[in-house]
């Protein structure tokens, strides 16, 4: 099902790799902080020990969760997180659209699969035509940066 944005933009190109990273960098500050609060909870929850195997296991189960719905959120609701919104970039489908909570899955879990290989999966957008990352492939979605907005004259 196509879920088109409010607004059409008609010049829009793909994302450039580095304003892709600095975006990357900027989420993954905010994942830090959703991870590090995460342990403080499970910390105190646990009365200080979090060294067994299920407490651990647990925790970093909650922070794989609360990851996935940190970018399901956003590349659901308007196709930004918050680092994408500070570099005018935006993840939409092929035809344009928003992403379904399937797609963000996908793009989330093979997002993991780019890294792994020393980021080659990220890298490869660097060789391709289209411009497009291995998870961008697979869950058939892509990165386009967004035009500068005019101002208005008073």
């Amino acid at each position: 099902m196509h879920r088109p944005f409010r607004e059409e933009i008609p010049d829009i190109r793909p994302a450039t790799f580095g304003k892709r990273l600095l975006a990357m960098l900027y989420d993954f500050l905010i994942l830090v902080s959703i991870w590090l609060g995460v342990a403080i909870l499970a910390t105190v929850l646990n009365q200080g020990a979090v060294d067994s195997p299920l407490g651990r296991a647990a925790m970093q189960s909650a922070q794989f969760c609360l990851s996935f719905l940190f970018f399901g959120y956003f590349w659901t609701r308007n196709g930004q997180t918050l680092g994408m919104q500070a570099w005018r970039l935006r993840v939409q489908t092929f035809d344009g659209g928003r992403l379904s909570w399937s797609q963000a899955l996908i793009r989330f879990l093979c997002a993991i699969i780019s890294w792994i290989p020393l980021g080659l999966g990220y890298i490869w957008m660097l060789f391709s035509d289209e411009k497009l990352t291995w998870h961008d492939r697979w869950s058939e979605t892509c990165i386009v940066a967004l035009p500068k907005r005019e101002r208005k004259k008073r």
